[in-house]
C-alpha cells in the first residue's frame, strides 16, 4: 500500500518535453550557426572529437534526474505493515437519486450536487462504520459495494451523474432490493439505508417494499433534496442552458420536491424523513440517529507504519546531476568504437 502526499508535485515533469524541446532548438540553431562560419571539414579540425551522442545522453540524464526531484517533492509513502483493526460500527448504505429532476437549481448549486455534498459530509464524520453507495433513476446500479474505505466511497461519488443510467424514472423499488444484498453480514443487526432524493415520480408500491425491508431488519430513512415551489430542469451543453425539459404537450417541466411520499417510504420502514436544506442540521440528525444503534465489533484490516520515500528519488536525482557535470561532450575511445551515428572519421588534409 502507498500514500502520495504532495501529488501536485507532478507538474514538475511537465519540465522534461520542454527541456527535450530547448536541446533540439539549440542543436539547431548551432548546427545552422556553424554551416555559416565554416564547411564539416574545417569544423571538425577547429573542434575535434565533438560527440553527439554525449549530448544526447545529457540530456537524459538531466531529464532522468527532474523526474527524480519530482517524485522526491510529491514524496511517495510505503505502507510496511498490515494490520488488523478492531472496530465498532453500523452498515450505512446510501441510494442516491441521479433522475433528470435531481438537475433542477431550486437549491444550490443543484439537486444532484447538494445530494452529494450530504452523503459526503456524513461520510467524513463516520467512525468504525461501514458505508455502501447505490445510484437509481429508471434502475438501480451498485457504485459502492459495503466497505470501510472511506476515501474511495467519497472519489466513486463525486462521479456520480444523471447519465450514468439511460432508462429515466425513479425505480425506488430496486435500489431497496439492491440494498438488501449489499448487508453481507448476517450478525449485523443495525442495517441502515438512506435514501437521498426529491421524491418525485416514484413507480410502484414502494411503502410495501420498505416495509419487507424493514423485516429484514433494514431501517430506511429518507433525506428529501429540492422545494416544494419546485423549478425547471435545465439541459446545458457546455456548461450553459440551451433550454429547459418539456412534456409531451410541450409544456416547461416544473419538479417538485415530494416530501409526503419520502415520509410515507420512511414510516413503512421504522425509519424517519429528514429534510436536506441544512446540511449541517442532516449531519446532525444522521449521528443521533446512529448514536443510537449499538455498534457492532468486527475486523478491518489496513496499512500502516507509513514510511517517506522521498530520499530514494532525491539520491538519484543528485547522482544524475554530479554525472551530468562528469560527462563531457567530447567523444571517448569506447563512443568512438560505437559510432552510433556512422560519423567518417576527419580527414588528415
Amino acid at each position: 500500500m502507498y500514500n502520495l502526499e504532495q501529488p501536485i508535485y507532478f507538474y514538475v515533469l511537465f519540465a522534461i518535453p520542454m527541456i527535450v524541446l530547448l536541446f533540439f532548438g539549440v542543436l539547431f540553431w548551432k548546427r545552422r550557426t556553424q554551416k555559416k562560419f565554416a564547411n564539416t571539414a574545417t569544423l571538425e579540425k577547429l573542434s575535434p572529437n565533438q560527440s553527439l551522442f554525449k549530448s544526447f545522453l545529457k540530456v537524459l540524464v538531466v531529464c532522468l534526474a527532474v523526474a527524480c526531484m519530482s517524485f522526491a517533492l510529491v514524496n511517495p509513502k510505503i505502507g510496511t505493515k498490515l494490520e488488523t483493526v478492531k472496530r465498532e460500527g453500523v452498515d450505512v448504505v446510501f441510494a442516491l437519486d441521479v433522475s433528470k429532476s435531481m438537475l433542477a437549481e431550486d437549491i444550490a448549486p443543484n439537486r444532484l450536487e447538494k445530494s452529494k455534498q450530504l452523503v459526503t459530509q456524513i461520510i467524513n464524520k463516520l467512525a468504525g462504520d461501514r458505508v455502501g453507495i447505490i445510484g437509481y433513476a429508471g434502475s438501480a446500479f451498485p457504485q459502492v459495494p459495503i466497505t470501510t474505505d472511506f476515501s474511495s466511497a467519497r472519489l466513486f461519488l463525486s462521479g456520480m451523474n444523471t447519465d450514468m443510467v439511460s432508462s429515466q424514472g425513479t425505480a425506488m423499488n430496486e435500489a431497496i432490493q439492491l440494498a438488501e444484498t449489499y448487508y453481507n453480514d448476517v450478525e449485523q443487526k443495525n442495517r441502515v439505508l438512506f435514501i437521498v432524493s426529491d421524491g418525485e415520480d416514484h413507480e410502484g408500491d414502494y411503502a410495501s417494499i420498505a416495509a419487507q425491508a424493514n423485516e429484514k431488519g433494514i431501517k430506511i430513512y429518507t433525506i428529501g433534496v429540492g422545494t416544494e415551489k419546485g423549478d425547471r430542469i435545465p439541459i446545458k451543453q457546455r456548461g450553459r442552458v440551451e433550454s429547459y425539459k418539456r412534456d409531451q404537450n410541450n409544456e416547461v417541466v416544473i419538479t417538485r420536491l415530494n416530501e409526503e411520499s419520502l415520509r410515507e417510504i420512511a414510516k413503512a420502514a421504522d425509519g424517519a424523513y429528514i429534510n436536506g436544506t441544512n446540511t449541517n442540521e442532516v449531519v446532525e440528525a444522521v449521528q443521533n440517529i446512529l448514536g443510537g444503534m449499538d455498534k457492532k465489533e468486527f475486523d478491518a484490516k489496513q496499512f500502516s507504519d507509513f514510511k517517506d520515500q522521498f530520499q530514494w528519488f532525491l539520491g538519484g536525482a543528485l547522482f544524475l546531476l554530479l554525472l551530468d557535470i562528469l560527462l563531457l561532450e567530447r567523444k571517448t575511445k569506447w563512443v568512438k568504437k560505437l559510432n552510433l551515428f556512422n560519423e567518417k572519421p576527419a580527414s588528415n588534409e
